[in-house]
């Protein structure tokens, strides 16, 4: 499936990201962190797996109208359909484990091992894309993790086999949310418009989680709120139909492993915004936390002397 894509040059991982890349990043780990805020907000209502089925059968609309303005050219032969249909198997499983996992396993814990994507997306762009990291870039992943971990509370030890079920399950949702990154770029579809992936994902993804919503026993017992339905609102329109958006064009014209380390914001934005909305706790801990993400993207992103890259036959492309 990975060797389809043409031999087009890539972006190094030496590079930099360009400040706009940085501050669309910024935005968009806003987005998700507040994110995390509304499905929790929304969950007395609505239940994890349905939430997940309404805001990729709400953003689809959304993506065929922008596909619509901009003129991008969805439904034309290119030679993406089993990417595509791949692409959007995964997806859907992906939020199966997570939200499955969720149920299993604390937040706290979800979020530090969902945040395991990016050494992921490192590994899988070694590999697949000709990405090398130096290893200050990959002790600033580590330092960012560390970081995240710091920030949302270090997992305990001593925890029974169905919190490590549902910790694995968060694992292997990060695996997966990994490989999606990499398929939009080492596959066909890295020649379509971001409009058609994203289409792929949200439109094959939604009777999985259907499926799974049903075998879960997930129903609405009562007519969900205003406040439910705003939050769903944002989900479908906002988070899926405007922000995976914007992350797909971005991976498709940078470093994915760069990228995916800008990811680790996201929880930390999360919990800003428990703070402010749900009043949690906002300890002197998370300062240090901020500090040691902050110094982690700065590894990752510093420019560094050009490292040679290995040509991969898989690929039969060499990092440019």
């Amino acid at each position: 499936m990975l060797a389809n894509v043409k031999s087009t040059p890539l972006v190094s991982a030496e590079r930099s990201l360009p400040p706009r890349a940085v501050a669309l990043m910024l935005m968009l780990c806003l987005s998700w962190g507040f994110n995390q805020i509304a499905v929790k907000l929304a969950l007395p209502d609505i239940p994890p797996l349905m939430q997940a089925l309404i805001r990729s059968a709400g953003a689809l609309p959304v993506l065929l109208l922008i596909a619509r303005f901009r003129g991008a050219k969805i439904f034309v032969r290119d030679g993406t359909l089993r990417a595509g249909l791949c692409l959007g198997v995964v997806f859907g499983i992906e939020f199966v484990m997570i939200y499955r996992g969720l149920a299993l396993t604390s937040a706290s814990r979800a979020v530090v091992f969902l945040y395991t994507a990016p050494f992921f997306v490192a590994l899988g762009s070694y590999r697949f894309l000709g990405e090398r990291l130096r290893a200050s870039q990959w002790a600033g992943l580590a330092l960012s993790f560390a970081g995240v971990a710091l920030a949302i509370g270090v997992p305990q030890a001593d925890v029974d086999a169905r919190v490590l079920w549902g910790d694995i399950l968060i694992v292997g949702g990060g695996a997966l949310w990994a490989t999606t990154t990499l398929m939009v770029k080492a596959t066909r579809l890295r020649h379509a418009p971001a409009e058609k992936g994203l289409i792929y994902q949200v439109t094959v993804s939604i009777p999985i989680l259907a499926l799974a919503a049903f075998l879960s026993g997930e129903t609405l017992t009562h007519r969900p709120g205003p406040l439910a339905l705003s939050l769903m609102a944002y989900q479908a329109f906002w988070v899926v139909g405007l922000t995976f958006l914007l992350w797909i064009a971005l991976v498709k014209t940078h470093s994915a492993s760069k990228l995916s380390a800008f990811s680790f914001i996201t929880p930390l934005f999360g919990v800003v915004a428990s703070y402010l909305i749900l009043h949690d706790t906002l300890t002197p801990v998370f300062g240090v936390a901020a500090l040691l993400v902050i110094a982690g993207l700065f590894l990752v992103n510093r420019p560094g002397s050009a490292v040679p890259a290995p040509t991969d036959p898989l690929l039969n492309v060499t990092e440019t």
